[in-house]
């Protein structure tokens, strides 16, 4: 029998393709999730026992669940962000961690222009008129001419520029470290927020870029602002974002993004109209599904036949082997 693989990553369970070739080629023996969501830590707890390795997404994995199986060689997150996973844990416990850089870049830059654009031209009211039976429409603005502020331009937000130029805006970026991004201008975070029509967060998540739209943040924007986040919840004071929306400051919001993931009914964003949520969306194209599938596998098996993946997160645990 070959190795057991435990399988969380819901668009990788759900459609087909040749990571699932890759897997039987292998003669893989594979534990699917039996949830159509993120795992909790006891979910996984209940799962991860005796698994060789294992495909995750959003779900918990925390030192808790990655003591809970002596025999995990592999994390491979479908996906960029790790910020779900204890990398002190796994590296501790001699675990290799991947992740698919690359994968996913073109639908979440195309997502972001698809949000600005909603805001824009208040795509979601109206429908809601017109569905309702109504025909009252919204006078919008056009993006051609706008200034588009990027908070991290990695990967995606490189592509975010492209689509961006075409459609005639100017961009602006924040990163603390110097970096040449053909058709953009490196700022200051502060230039940034006062410069910019519409703010857009393209940085992991992680204690420096905590909430690093605050109402401080806010405050400093132009009045009329609109923000995106295709990034992390956790980058954004979702209170901070909730009265400058009210208050007018900040015209619209669209969040892919969440703190809580689904967040709560009671959430008092979905009470403003100026607002789009998405659930996770981004990477959620056929077309990245497959290229992150396929590179989440090839790591997984990787490891799995003794061999060093490309996309290694944790490398250090390779140092630690040889200590």
């Amino acid at each position: 029998m070959g190795h057991r693989v435990l399988i969380t990553a819901r668009s990788f369970r759900e459609l087909r393709g040749e990571h699932w070739d890759l897997l039987e080629k292998e003669g893989c023996d594979v534990v699917s999730s039996p949830y159509d969501r993120p795992l909790t830590e006891a979910e996984m707890l209940d799962l991860v026992g005796g698994v060789d390795g294992t495909v995750v997404g959003l779900d918990e994995v925390t030192a808790q669940v990655i003591g809970a199986s002596t025999d995990l060689k592999v994390i491979a997150k479908h996906g960029v962000g790790v910020d779900n996973i204890d990398l002190a844990a796994a590296t501790a416990a001699g675990i290799v961690v991947t992740n698919t850089p690359g994968a996913n870049e073109a639908a979440v830059a195309e997502l972001t222009i698809a949000l600005m654009l909603a805001l824009a031209r208040h795509l979601v009211k109206h429908h809601q008129v017109v569905s309702q039976g109504g025909w009252a429409r919204q006078t919008g603005t056009e993006l051609a001419g706008k200034t588009l502020g990027l908070i991290g331009c990695g990967r995606i937000g490189q592509e975010v520029v492209k689509r961006a130029h075409a459609l005639g805006m100017e961009v602006v970026f924040y990163r603390r470290t110097p970096t040449e991004v053909p058709g953009a201008t490196q700022v200051s975070l502060d230039e940034l927020l006062t410069r910019s029509d519409y703010v857009s967060v393209h940085v992991p998540y992680t204690s420096e870029t905590h909430h690093i739209l605050d109402a401080e943040a806010f405050a400093k924007m132009k009045d009329g602002v609109c923000v995106i986040n295709t990034a992390r919840g956790g980058t954004v004071d979702e209170a901070a974002l909730y009265e400058a929306l009210v208050a007018g400051k900040v015209a619209g919001a669209a969040l892919d993004a969440r703190p809580q993931e689904p967040p709560p009914p009671d959430d008092p964003l979905n009470t403003l109209e100026n607002v789009i949520l998405t659930p996770h969306a981004g990477a959620a194209t056929r077309e990245a599904v497959l290229r992150m599938a396929k590179m989440a596998t090839e790591s997984l098996l990787a490891v799995l036949r003794g061999e060093r993946p490309t996309n290694v997160v944790n490398p250090e645990v390779y140092a630690k082997s040889r200590g």
